[in-house]
């Protein structure tokens, strides 16, 4: 081992001890706390039991028996800063307990925490499903799971902050965070408003926790859809990764009376940013500390593995928004330069943005937008004229096939997928008069600008993934042209805003489709559409886009024509999960009645179209996660699957790129992607004629370095002894065990030869001495590869 790589295992052996360490030495003692019961001991120590309710990492309410809390005063009927405690110490040494408005309980002293009973549960969702997500075999094997790749988990801070009712968490908890949504006046008029301009109706009750009468609902647009308990039920599924956009528009922003926060998207993506890690630390401090939690933010391919194989929700940050990077257009001209395009793309990848949109409901200085049907494309069609001066540039076309086209445009029709921004927009926008457009098919003349030219090169120098959804059709097609030369795979289509075209097209370059998720059955259609356009080259799985929170309705109760009712209880697709009908404070949930009523219920979405459509779909969603993860994994350098050359010899320090003694991660970057990930094996393919079906295979230590690099294939020899070749050939090798020779390669590494009754070698490999220091751990390496 050499010295750099001795000091990189130290240093990861150091790692992995320090959480122990600081575990022994109590400085989890707080975070340990969360839920449980306690009587506090000490000087002036509150009468208890209590329960302690996290509000944040390191910080709880002290939730009495007669369902009050602790104050430094006293008591209080409601939380507030006065009874939000911070808890500092160690079991050891004690505790001291400080509020956020300064005060201390017991004025400082140390106090201890001695279990006890009697406390009364705090108020939050039920958690109706038994069993333990299941993890992956290793952290850099294949995920197993399922992927949204277009969600809006933040959306409660878009729209100026009061547009919508509710919100994922709040410190104080799910009575806090799914109100009564006329609690704010003010709010709660808006919310009426929207929701009758929606076609709902005005609801007649809009009290949420415990007894959610009408909402949420599938078909309600502005209350909270994605609370974190429901969010955790869908994960509990078999959710591994998702991806949550970032998503505001300054002219819907600019209707809403009454708001709190900027009209302006990019100071609303930092603030989402700054909301969803504070999301993270709050379900951290649920589960017991920092790192705990089921929801985690990543910001590389190789990170979301991990945390996928870890059994947990790999979180991609992504932006969604009409004014991107402050670009618009105001009657022609763009409101930014390259300058301006390359800092905040900086900026934003540096908060951890690693999926983007160029354009969303308004044409921009990137680009014209595919625009909106019916009578929602008459009103956002308005919106575009407030925003840029002009309305969308819409011409007649000649589609090139079913559905490569624009948004078609009318005078009057029905509500398009995203009538949200419509319905809202008709609060505010001025009277006017709408374009008259020549004879449909549809398709916006304003296509991919040199700023979109020029910002799609810098995210493809950063590794990003690029998604196409919302662009026009002459601007989608320009862009894959430009990521077409670039042989890029990192494109993504989330949610049904991209045509039939460019779906192929992405799938050719190992990108991936996401259909908008919505109906079951609509959905199980598409996925067989999709599946017959699946590129033989790629492994492509199947993911969805939920597009919830605020911006799509999600999926209705379908009728018994299409297939038999959801049972409950059902089971995750792997089985490790079981699920009842989800229960919120008094309210049940039924998918068969309510549809997709809140994100929890995508649990029982899946299990709808494993009724639908068979074992097939869950069966190919369950590799969604991973393709995302290979294909972002391309974007940002590693190279693609490809076969190993049939002709290539074993050395000690491997063969080729596959190289011995180095971690998962370096022979992924060396090697490129490999044909199969199964657990301490990777295995590739062989470009060799009569070889087709043999793989060349790698075996790893526990701690994920290469051990071990074997072949079946012929022409892989050693020293020209090679898989065929008589036993009788190999020089200077000595017998380790029945049927295996081994010989010193030097620099502690072994080759080692497999022979046949026969006096023929069945494979050959070179390991290093830890992989062959005895037969027995070197029948365990050789098992691991795949050799016998």
């Amino acid at each position: 081992m050499t010295h750099r790589r001795w000091l990189a295992a130290a240093a990861a052996l150091v790692s992995l001890l320090a959480p122990s360490a600081a575990h022994a030495a109590g400085e989890d003692d707080r975070y340990a706390l969360v839920h449980g019961c306690y009587d506090l001991v000490g000087a002036g120590a509150p009468v208890g039991p209590v329960r302690m309710q996290a509000t944040r990492l390191g910080s709880y309410l002290l939730y009495t028996k007669d369902r009050r809390f602790v104050t430094a005063a006293g008591v209080a009927p409601l939380p507030s800063d006065a009874a939000d405690f911070a808890v500092a110490g160690t079991n050891a040494k004690g505790f001291t307990l400080t509020a956020r408005d300064g005060s201390k309980l017991a004025r400082g002293s140390r106090l201890a925490f001695r279990a006890a009973q009697g406390c009364p549960e705090y108020p939050e969702v039920q958690d109706t499903s038994k069993g333990t997500p299941a993890k992956g075999l290793t952290p850099y094997s294949e995920t197993r799971g399922y992927i949204d790749a277009h969600m809006h988990l933040m959306a409660y801070e878009y729209f100026g902050g009061k547009a919508r009712c509710g919100r994922p968490w709040h410190a104080y908890g799910v009575p806090y965070a799914l109100p009564d949504c006329n609690a704010d006046p003010a709010a709660g008029a808006f919310n009426t408003v929207l929701e009758t301009a929606l076609g709902r109706g005005a609801p007649t009750d809009q009290v949420g926790w415990p007894t959610f009468n009408q909402w949420p609902a599938y078909d309600s647009l502005t209350h909270e859809a994605s609370y974190w308990k429901w969010l955790e039920r869908a994960w509990k599924s078999g959710l591994r990764t998702y991806v949550n956009l970032f998503v505001d528009n300054e002219q819907l922003c600019k209707v809403v009376a009454y708001r709190t926060n900027p009209c302006d998207d990019m100071e609303s993506v930092r603030l989402q940013r700054k909301r969803i890690f504070e999301l993270q630390d709050y379900i951290d401090a649920q589960y017991g500390g920092p790192g705990r939690g089921f929801f985690r933010i990543v910001t590389d391919p190789f990170e979301a593995r991990r945390v996928a194989n870890d059994g947990k929700l790999a979180v991609v940050l992504g932006i969604e928004v009409s004014r991107l990077f402050g670009c618009g257009l105001v009657n022609g001209v763009p409101q930014c330069d390259k300058a301006q395009i390359d800092r905040q793309l900086d900026e934003v990848h540096a908060l951890g943005v690693r999926q983007m949109e160029l354009v969303n409901k308004f044409d921009n200085a990137f680009g014209g937008v595919a625009g909106d049907s019916g009578s929602t494309g008459t009103v956002v069609n308005s919106g575009n004229r407030l925003e840029t001066g002009r309305y969308w540039d819409m011409r007649s076309c000649d589609a090139e096939g079913p559905g490569v086209q624009d948004r078609e445009q009318t005078t009057s029709g029905t509500p398009a997928q995203d009538q949200l921004f419509g319905a809202a927009l008709t609060l505010g926008l001025p009277a006017g008069t709408a374009p008259i457009y020549p004879a449909a098919p549809h398709c916006n003349g304003y296509g991919l600008s040199p700023l979109g030219e020029h910002v799609v090169r810098r995210m493809l120098a950063k590794g990003m993934i690029v998604d196409p959804d919302h662009l026009g059709v002459q601007a989608r097609k320009q862009l894959m042209t430009l990521v077409e030369a670039e042989r890029y795979s990192g494109v993504v289509s989330s949610h049904t805003w991209s045509t039939p075209d460019a779906e192929q097209r992405i799938l050719r370059l190992g990108g991936l489709v996401t259909p908008y998720a919505g109906s079951a059955v609509s959905f199980a259609a598409k996925w067989q559409e999709l599946r017959a356009k699946k590129d033989p080259r790629w492994r492509t799985g199947f993911g969805y886009g939920a597009d919830a929170n605020g911006l799509g309705r999600q999926g209705p109760p379908r009728g018994a024509s299409s297939g038999p009712p959801v049972t409950y209880p059902f089971k995750s697709f792997d089985g490790s999960v079981t699920f009842e009908r989800q229960q919120s404070g008094t309210r049940t949930f039924d998918i068969n009645k309510e549809g997709v009523a809140h994100y929890g219920l995508y649990a029982d979405w899946f299990e709808d179209l494993r009724k639908i459509a068979g074992d097939g779909i869950l069966a190919d969603m369950a590799t969604g996660s991973d393709s995302y993860l290979r294909t972002w994994e391309r974007a940002v350098g590693i190279g693609q699957e490809t076969c190993r050359d049939g002709r290539l010899r074993l050395t000690r320090a491997g063969m080729g790129q596959l190289r011995l003694g180095i971690p998962a991660e370096e022979l992924l970057r060396s090697a490129g992607q490999p044909t199969t990930r199964k657990g301490r094996s990777w295995r590739w393919c062989v470009e060799d004629r009569g070889n087709a079906a043999e793989r060349v295979r790698t075996a790893f230590t526990p701690g994920g370095s290469v051990a071990l690099i074997g072949s079946t294939v012929a022409r892989h020899r050693i020293a020209g002894v090679g898989p065929g070749s008589r036993t009788s050939a190999i020089r200077g090798a000595r017998r380790l065990a029945p049927g295996v020779l081994v010989r010193e390669a030097g620099g502690g590494r072994r080759y080692v030869y497999r022979s046949t009754a026969a006096g023929r070698v069945r494979w050959v490999a070179v390991a290093t001495r830890t992989a062959s220091r005895t037969p027995a751990t070197l029948r365990s390496y050789a098992g691991i590869a795949g050799l016998r």
